[in-house]
């Protein structure tokens, strides 16, 4: 794959500033730092359920070239306010919770198509303890491959044992030929890396398609919110009065898009939607109060949002390293 390709389908990659912790009674490990896209992992609780977030590593990328319905010097002058150049480093994030006996992912990151410093979610989630054949459930937000690249290595089933969720839809649209041959030419590399990476699962018959609105687990449900892809969808878990929403592909440059949330991405198959989908979130998570946490907001993503004008401000969750080190002697 090309630079130029890499760097556009990465349209789904952006981050904003932030460390992280949910609640007062968040339990965080240390996170390796991700100067080098190194593997990274963080602790945290959301009621009685533990989550953590996973890092597949970081990409330089340049949001002036991908961001659409943008007036000239819009993207420029946003990233210089949070002292930021043309390029930035895009986190590629994936969630671990720990759901009973059932291990269940938030997407998987991008495997080994968009380079080196990325890829890096096995060894992030053998860091926190847990080995891939051990996630019984895969939550798949959209099927763009920086979030279900991580799926299979060459023809190797990285997660044998889990089972997928996705919307009927986003399954539809891509396993599609006939969506395929209508496509442009520069998108058609979409639809096979999708038929790549997510078709041997398909294939195995451990894919389970929703309709919507559904209950996965206790406490874990997924909410359309189509627009980005036909059917992406954000999964919310609740526990004991708390509320995390996992948002996918919902923000990509929060730099930018958090004070206009109009802002599109070259890649949104329906960009209109998708703006709608992205005012909407963006007013109840600021109206509610509840933890979300972004596929591509600055590794760990998590954090709740502020109304700020017209606009939003990202908060993100403090850290907090409550591990008691043992006396010495």
């Amino acid at each position: 794959m090309n630079r130029t390709a890499m760097i556009g389908y990465l349209a789904a990659a952006f981050l904003t500033f932030g460390t992280l912790a949910p609640n007062a009674r968040a339990q965080p490990m240390p996170v390796s730092t991700m100067t080098k896209a190194q593997a990274g992992y963080y602790h945290f609780k959301v009621g009685n359920v533990n989550v953590t977030a996973l890092s597949d590593g970081t990409l330089a990328i340049a949001p002036g070239d991908l961001l659409t319905n943008v007036a000239p010097g819009q993207v420029a002058a946003r990233l210089a306010a949070t002292f930021q150049a043309t390029h930035v480093h895009a986190s590629v994030n994936a969630y671990l919770i720990e759901s009973g006996k059932r291990l269940v992912l938030v997407d998987t990151g991008s495997g080994e198509l968009y380079g080196p410093t990325l890829n890096k979610l096995v060894a992030s989630l053998q860091a926190v303890g847990y080995q891939p054949g051990q996630i019984t459930d895969i939550l798949i937000t959209h099927i763009h491959t920086d979030h279900t690249g991580g799926l299979m290595a060459g023809k190797h089933m990285v997660f044998p044992n889990a089972t997928l969720h996705v919307d009927a839809r986003e399954l539809d649209y891509w396993m599609s030929a006939a969506n395929r041959a209508k496509a442009p030419d520069n998108k058609r590399k979409n639809f096979d890396e999708a038929l790549m990476k997510v078709k041997p699962y398909v294939d195995a018959g451990k894919v389970k398609a929703f309709d919507g609105a559904t209950e996965l687990a206790p406490g874990l449900r997924s909410v359309p919110s189509y627009g980005h892809t036909p059917g992406h969808s954000f999964y919310v878990l609740e526990s004991g009065g708390e509320k995390l929403a996992f948002w996918g592909d919902l923000l990509h440059v929060a730099e930018v898009q958090l004070p206009d949330p109009a802002v599109t991405i070259v890649f949104d198959v329906d960009p209109v939607a998708a703006a709608a989908q992205r005012k909407r979130a963006f007013a109840e998570a600021a109206r509610e109060k509840y933890w979300v946490a972004g596929d591509h907001i600055a590794f760990p993503g998590v954090g709740r949002l502020r109304a700020d004008g017209d606009g939003y401000r990202w908060v993100p969750m403090p850290y907090i390293n409550d591990h008691v080190a043992p006396a010495a002697d």
